[in-house]
């Protein structure tokens, strides 16, 4: 359980932060700035991260200090008044808005899907639809069984079983979508008007759920969610999301399945993580180059939410994928985290983390590749950013005999600096 507590605890000193926390009026357009020079920042380091956002197919980016804007760009046709949708990221809303229903008394987290949706919402016998709760929901263990052709159908049809609730973690889609009919059956409101009444009235925040789940908005918006989620639910002095308990357990490890994953938040300093689609428990944790600390909203091709209490750091990155198509994390998480850090120069890291070329050789290869230097904290990812392999020991040479002819990147951790380097297969 150290894991848990330890989390716990952070947030509980980092809740002394929000008393120095800037917020935006909820009205108009004003946001005060803050320049990266003002911040000891590397200055230099500013156009490279703009290079990098704009190589990776990036429409808008948005990181704040202490609730006021230190970095903001748009590309292409993209602007400040441009929305784009926030995918899986938007799960992070979702879970709040359960924890406000919840603090109102309109539902509990423990209470059975089945009393929201009634009885025959799935094709489980009755014995077994009746162990799934809404926070069966909430921690993707509701045991549906994810060999079905559509992972987003909420017919009954497509709701199999495969295991108890509570036994076995998947990223499955479909009982999160069906949290928002749970939502509107509780509150007996339009999941946009409980959206709109609860979080958008007292925080400025401007968006909308489409009618597949999928919440937009314009970059600024998104970055009022996380000013909110950092100051733990409260904006500026009004509270949106009272229960306190709620939000720790909503961003502290929910189940010992997948450590890092919260209430359909992404935790990153946990000791291992599983991936969607993937079913494999892999140790480390889940963004490398990222400090522990930081809470993450990842949805589809690459849409971030990063929020880090210990800095009064808020991270949006809104776009296209920055490669490959990737239901949450990718390749990207791990590469944006190393420009962040070289920008916030100043900043006391757990890690020193540092851009440096790293020699492979043979390169290209066909059945060993050896390094320079030893690496660590070693994650292979291929030209679709998938990841391929990844390993915590220190290692000087991998076998890649298995692996599919093509071009690869791998980062680790290699004398007290982070390295990267890309190799061909033969």
């Amino acid at each position: 359980m150290r894991f848990i507590c330890t989390t716990f605890f952070v947030f509980q000193f980092l809740a002394l932060f929000s008393q120095n926390l800037y917020f935006p009026p909820v009205s108009g357009t004003q946001w005060d700035t803050l320049s990266p020079a003002s911040l000891g920042w590397c200055v230099p380091r500013v156009d490279s991260l703009t290079e990098f956002l704009r190589r990776n197919n990036t429409k808008g980016c948005i990181i704040l200090k202490d609730g006021k804007i230190a970095y903001e760009r748009y590309f292409g046709t993209f602007t400040v008044d441009s929305a784009w949708y926030w995918a899986s990221a938007g799960k992070t809303l979702a879970a709040t808005l359960v924890g406000i229903a919840q603090q109102e008394g309109r539902l509990s987290i423990f209470d059975t899907t089945s009393k929201y949706l009634g009885a025959g919402w799935t094709s489980l016998p009755r014995s077994k639809e009746d162990l799934i709760t809404i926070r069966h929901q909430l921690t993707m263990t509701t045991g549906f069984d994810e060999r079905v052709a559509d992972l987003n159908c909420k017919v009954d049809t497509c709701l199999k079983y495969r295991s108890d609730a509570g036994t076995r973690w998947y990223y499955h889609n479909a009982p999160y979508l069906l949290l928002h009919d749970v939502l509107e059956q509780a509150t007996g409101q339009t999941i946009n008007t409980y959206t709109f009444q609860k979080v958008m009235q007292p925080t400025g925040l401007r968006g909308l759920w489409a009618s597949d789940g999928v919440f937009y908005s314009t970059t600024r918006s998104f970055a009022r969610f996380g000013l909110l989620m950092l100051n733990r639910g409260k904006w500026n002095n009004t509270v949106v999301l009272s229960d306190t308990n709620y939000f720790r357990e909503m961003t502290t490890p929910s189940q010992t399945l997948n450590q890092s994953y919260g209430y359909l938040w992404w935790l990153n300093g946990q000791p291992s993580y599983q991936l969607p689609l993937v079913p494999l428990v892999i140790q480390g944790k889940l963004i490398s180059t990222a400090p522990n600390e930081v809470i993450c909203g990842l949805g589809k091709n690459d849409q971030k939410l990063y929020v880090w209490p210990q800095q009064n750091l808020v991270v949006v990155r809104l776009g296209e994928s920055a490669g490959g198509v990737n239901p949450a994390l990718s390749s990207f998480d791990n590469q944006f985290w190393i420009q962040i850090m070289q920008l916030l120069c100043n900043v006391n890291a757990s890690t020193t983390i540092q851009e440096q070329p790293l020699s492979i050789f043979p390169n290209p290869a066909s059945q060993t590749i050896r390094f320079s230097s030893p690496i660590s904290q070693m994650q292979m990812v291929d030209v679709h950013g998938k990841v391929v392999l990844q390993q915590q020991k220190e290692t000087a040479e991998l076998n890649i005999a298995h692996l599919q002819p093509g071009m690869y990147w791998i980062m680790g951790k290699s004398q007290g600096v982070w390295v990267k380097q890309k190799w061909l297969k033969q």
